[in-house]
């Protein structure tokens, strides 16, 4: 009798922990959800939970992310520093890229950690060195990166700021 408890009880705390080591849960230990703020620990920054023109309310997205040119994004990152404490800043593009999702099928990022995302294009502050009057742009409806003007067409904003 002893001998079949003690298997059954191995077997239990093996099962426990292979289910702790599944890769949903390790795609999801890279980031640490804190409200309006996430904590991507492989680029050690923070970033807004909401793109730009929505609000953080208890567990998800309220309003409607904007679109807009780079000529607005100082006036838009004053806001966040006031509002939201900290130097926040467009991310890069890998930093930007790092939250593509392959295996995500309508947004090609994941929804639960960053709810409501248009699957549309997201500035970064990388210029395209290849036309250096271009910015990259990061966009999720497809995962493709690709250099837009700053002045022809505005997308949407997801801030970051660096981990002190």
């Amino acid at each position: 009798m002893c001998r079949i408890l003690s298997s059954k009880f191995i077997k239990l705390i093996i099962g426990i922990f292979f289910l702790f080591l599944t890769s949903k849960f390790l795609i999801a230990s890279e980031y640490i959800p804190r409200g309006y703020f996430v904590i991507d620990l492989k680029n050690k920054i923070e970033w807004m939970t909401c793109p730009v023109g929505m609000v953080w309310n208890k567990n998800t997205c309220n309003g409607t992310a904007k679109k807009y040119e780079l000529k607005f994004l100082p006036e838009i990152i004053k806001i966040a520093d006031k509002q939201l404490e900290g130097s926040w800043r467009l991310p890069t593009r890998k930093e930007l890229e790092s939250l593509i999702c392959i295996k995500c099928e309508k947004v090609k990022i994941n929804l639960k950690i960053f709810p409501k995302t248009p699957p549309e294009p997201f500035w970064t502050n990388d210029k395209n060195f290849w036309q250096p009057k271009f910015n990259w742009i990061v966009n999720f409806l497809n995962g493709n990166t690709f250099g837009r003007y700053p002045g022809y067409k505005p997308n949407y904003i997801r801030l970051v700021r660096d981990r002190n």
